[in-house]
């Protein structure tokens, strides 16, 4: 951690260089001495990633950034947030710490909390940060947590683990066993230091081989932001013997949409032509797989078991995903297709259609944009059909 790079004579240099290309900047080499123009050019990268998805690290003066890989894999202040509001208590400890955010929410909700992080350049770096954010409840730990875990005499009211993929795992299916820490192999540990343990996946893991691998399961909560999966986490509970339960959320500027329901839901759903309305759930309904459970929820007809698109009569509202009204449907050929949309511009959509939309466009010659929304799908007779709609805004 290079200290001169907080002056603020360079702190300056890096904001009044956050939009410059950064190519030019290498170029010209560093105006200061005893710093490389590669420091500098990785400051004003990793700050300049920061600006949407740490907004508190990128508002606060002389924050110290770590190399941009560190802010790509980090979790956004956003999905932080939500994370904190399921450990709560008087301690708790982050045995992947990396760059912090994390803790960062969980001291706004825990009296104490430990930040292990085994890059001890990261550890330091994180440590320097939370005294510029006025933080005074994280220890940083420049130590392997799991070791530290082992170590301590302490027990705690939680503990978050964010596993990262193996470089050996490569090629495999991605499984919690092929991740540092492998949580699996030390679970039964685990659970001799706390009865909360709450884990962190990546949105590819596959949600059931990740339950054969765990037990204790209580909660899974898929958190998507603007409609985009950006984690699975896994809350479990020591001896928990209940109904797992799956939330789905999705944040969003103007609300979020939120959808529980149970592991074995045996919800049944009704199959049905396209009606007035269309819907589409959001992309954490779809990952949690409750394709008929969500239709049943809110009495909805299914178009066809694999299009995972719903219709009704009546237009609801608080439907967690989009909705569109309804303006036109057809059974899908190119002919027809071209003279029914008669349009050079349209938002397009597939589901369970043997096309690409890339290729619909090229056939349709139909450019991205406007105010209608087109699926190309399947309905319940096997037949391919399009459904023209306009989108309505709630």
């Amino acid at each position: 951690m290079n200290t001169l790079l907080l002056s603020t004579e360079v702190q300056n240099f890096i904001d009044n260089n956050i939009n410059t290309d950064i190519n030019r900047l290498l170029f010209k080499g560093s105006p200061f001495e005893g710093i490389t123009v590669q420091e500098l050019a990785n400051q004003i990268i990793s700050k300049k990633k920061s600006e949407k998805k740490l907004p508190s690290w990128f508002e606060t003066v002389a924050i110290f950034y770590p190399p941009k890989l560190s802010i790509e894999q980090t979790s956004s202040e956003i999905t932080a947030n939500y994370k904190s509001s399921l450990i709560q208590g008087n301690s708790m400890i982050d045995i992947t710490g990396g760059f912090g955010i994390d803790c960062f929410y969980f001291s706004k909700k825990n009296e104490k909390v430990i930040h292990c992080e085994m890059n001890a350049d990261l550890s330091n770096i994180a440590k320097y940060n939370f005294e510029q954010l006025g933080v005074n409840n994280i220890e940083t730990i420049p130590h392997d947590g799991l070791t530290y875990l082992k170590e301590s005499q302490e027990n705690f009211d939680g503990i978050y683990i964010d596993p990262s993929r193996r470089s050996d795992a490569k090629g495999k299916v991605f499984l919690l066993k092929d991740c540092a820490p492998n949580v699996p192999d030390n679970l039964d540990f685990l659970f001799t230091k706390s009865n909360t343990i709450l884990i962190k996946n990546s949105p590819i893991l596959d949600i059931s081989a990740t339950l054969k691998e765990l037990q204790f399961v209580k909660e899974i909560h898929i958190v998507a932001v603007k409609n985009e999966v950006k984690e699975l986490l896994f809350l479990l509970e020591k001896d928990f013997n209940g109904d797992l339960e799956i939330k789905t959320i999705n944040i969003k500027k103007n609300g979020n949409e939120n959808y529980t329901l149970k592991l074995n839901d045996k919800s049944e759903v009704k199959f049905g032509e396209p009606l007035t309305y269309l819907y589409e759930p959001n992309s954490a309904i779809l990952k949690a797989g409750a394709f008929d459970q969500i239709g049943n929820s809110y009495g909805l007809i299914k178009l066809h078991q694999h299009s995972h698109l719903y219709t009704s009569n009546e237009k609801i509202i608080n439907f967690p995903g989009r909705i569109f009204k309804i303006q036109n449907s057809f059974e899908y050929n190119k002919k027809k297709s071209k003279k029914e949309i008669n349009s050079d511009k349209a938002n397009i959509t597939t589901r369970n259609f043997p096309k690409t939309v890339e290729q619909l466009r090229k056939e349709l010659k139909l450019k991205d944009g406007g105010d209608r929304y087109i699926f190309f799908t399947t309905n319940i007779n096997n037949k391919l059909i399009v459904i023209d709609c306009k989108k309505i805004i709630i």
